[in-house]
């Protein structure tokens, strides 16, 4: 669930020169683990108040990012379960495609929508 902004956190190298993304670097400090990156572009009231079940038009998409293709199935079997499609961005190395000033980070968009809206990301030029 994690962005980047540097205003709160601080500059950080490694992302300010486009060498990792949030996520990657969130994974390089948890080696052992498998991060998957999701919610990062959803307010927390919205999870319950934009949840739908199965097979609703216009459900509402979350993406989610990865390494690990095991891990992000249990992720997206999670998110149908709480009440939302998924859009599968690949590994950690595109999550950048919803993170702040991307067109899909914010609005409540349908998987067709969202799918759209990452492929239409531009990523930043390196600050």
């Amino acid at each position: 669930t994690n962005n980047y902004y540097p205003q709160r956190d601080g500059q950080i190298a490694d992302l300010d020169t486009q060498a990792l993304t949030s996520s990657g670097l969130l994974q390089r400090h948890l080696p052992e683990s498998q991060v998957v990156k999701a919610f990062n572009h959803i307010t927390w009231n919205q999870i319950t108040a934009d949840a739908t079940p199965p097979g609703t038009q216009d459900r509402r998409a979350l993406t989610v990012a990865g390494d690990d293709a095991v891990a992000k199935a249990q992720v997206t079997q999670l998110l149908d379960e709480l009440g939302f499609d998924t859009v599968d961005l690949g590994p950690l190395t595109e999550s950048w495609r919803i993170e702040p000033g991307t067109p899909g980070y914010g609005p409540r968009l349908n998987a067709d929508e969202l799918s759209a809206a990452v492929v239409a990301a531009v990523r930043a030029a390196p600050r």
